[in-house]
């Protein structure tokens, strides 16, 4: 209900509920969410987390309420005394029509000048390019040291050691001591990331401290801290506080982390999730040194399907020499057979030119038999030359090696042994007879006689 509907009833009399509605929306209307300075009296934490308390100044005070679902996420706990900036909208408390501060937000007094200072030096520092993703370098996979900028007394110098044994404990440390807090700390931070620039002995850098209250982090806010960042050659992490604070650190830093843990999880590779990635591997390479070997055997299988047995190729060769020694036959058969043609032709012939035929006769039958001796004793040597040929086969057969009880020593691979030098003691060997095989083991062996 608006205030001019509120009076526009006609109505001469209202109830309290609408006036304090009214006043509410009256006062929520014509108030902005605003920055108000104080200190705190009468402060109350109520069981269910919400935060009661007033907030005055030298002449006047007023009620402030700040509900759990804020009062959360603050890291500090207000007392009666301190002197704070409460981020609030007026409001009015309907049933006991009480004027209040509806508080979103709360911190110390003093924080507005600081929070000043870091926005324009984030302005300032941004324009000049240092937080641009140009110069931002990547972090090594699998970096061989890690360095830490931090104090040796920190909470978060044991979180983030704690994190790195857990995640790669084979990664050394260095450790880059300074303080990380008061008077002076902003340039002792700096000095440390420039001596650890100047060792060149990491291949990271976690620059980190634990959670604290922005005076607590303002070392990170500084200038020098923030330059010595950007010109370090060395990828820097920054972790500082907690998940809800930032600091001109984290924008300079090559990566940001949300605490100190998360800045070891990000300059670290997790040694379980290697060893899972190897497992896969290993599997993957596994299955495809099965296959290969399965096509490979299937491949052999081909091949000795195609392969010919040398007792196969002598029996082709014999039936060969068969085939030639009945083509010899038939031609020395054909060659007799036309030159006993040719001899009678020509004793007729002869015989027709010369009455008298009783030498002419004699000569034939001398040439007769001389061709005839001639061709038995041609006859013989090709025969002879056959049954040599026959005879160097039959030598040269294995099968009939075999026969005579040798037998045929092989290796895995197919490699005949001939030495015994070829053989080491406990290796497989295949044993070929005359008629099958077998495998053996060798127990022993003797030196060959050279």
């Amino acid at each position: 209900m608006s205030i001019s509907s509120l009076f526009s009833t006609g109505s001469p009399v209202i109830s309290v509920s609408e006036l304090n509605r009214g006043a509410r929306q009256l006062l929520e209307q014509n108030f902005p969410l605003m920055w108000i300075a104080g200190e705190i009296s009468n402060f109350t934490a109520a069981a269910s987390g919400h935060w009661y308390f007033s907030l005055k100044d030298s002449s006047a005070q007023v009620r402030c309420a700040l509900f759990r679902h804020k009062s959360q996420y603050l890291d500090w706990l207000p007392k009666n005394g301190d002197q704070v900036e409460v981020r609030a909208k007026v409001t009015l408390y309907e049933p006991r029509g009480e004027y209040q501060l509806g508080v979103e937000n709360i911190r110390r007094a003093g924080l507005g000048a600081l929070y000043e200072a870091f926005e324009k030096l984030k302005a300032r520092l941004g324009g000049e390019g240092l937080f641009d993703e140009a110069h931002k370098k990547p972090l090594p996979v699998f970096p061989n040291r890690i360095g830490i900028v931090t104090s040796p007394a920190a909470a978060a110098l044991r979180d983030v050691l704690t994190t790195l044994r857990r995640r790669m404990p084979s990664i050394p440390v260095v450790l880059y001591p300074t303080p990380v807090q008061g008077e002076g700390a902003a340039v002792k931070i700096a000095e440390a990331i420039r001596t650890a620039a100047r060792r060149a002995e990491c291949d990271v850098l976690i620059v980190c401290r634990g959670g604290g209250s922005i005076e607590d982090l303002w070392a990170f806010n500084e200038e020098i801290v923030a330059r010595a960042i950007h010109a370090c050659p060395i990828p820097v992490v920054s972790g500082v506080g907690h998940e809800t604070d930032f600091a001109i650190a984290d924008f300079v830093a090559d990566r940001r982390a949300a605490t100190p843990t998360a800045a070891a999880e990000l300059a670290s590779p997790n040694r379980a999730d290697l060893l899972h990635r190897l497992e896969v591997v290993h599997g993957r390479l596994a299955r495809r040194a099965r296959h290969e070997l399965e096509q490979r055997m299937q491949q052999v299988d081909y091949l000795a399907r195609r392969l010919i047995h040398p007792g196969e190729r002598l029996n082709v060769r014999q039936t060969h020499l068969s085939q030639l020694r009945k083509r010899l036959h038939g031609a020395a058969a054909h060659a007799m057979a036309a030159a006993d043609w040719r001899l009678r032709q020509n004793a007729h012939r002869l015989g027709s030119a010369r009455p008298e035929t009783g030498a002419p006769e004699a000569r034939r039958v001398e040439l007769a038999e001389r061709l005839q001796l001639a061709l038995a004793h041609q006859l013989q040597h090709n025969q002879a030359a056959l049954h040599r040929l026959q005879a160097n086969l039959a030598h040269l057969n294995p099968q009939a090696v075999f026969e005579r009880g040798f037998s045929m020593t092989q290796k895995a691979g197919g490699d005949i042994v001939r030495d015994s030098d070829q053989i080491a003691v406990g290796e497989r060997l295949t044993l070929t007879f005359a008629r099958g095989s077998a495998s053996a083991t060798v127990t022993g062996k003797d030196q060959a006689i050279k």
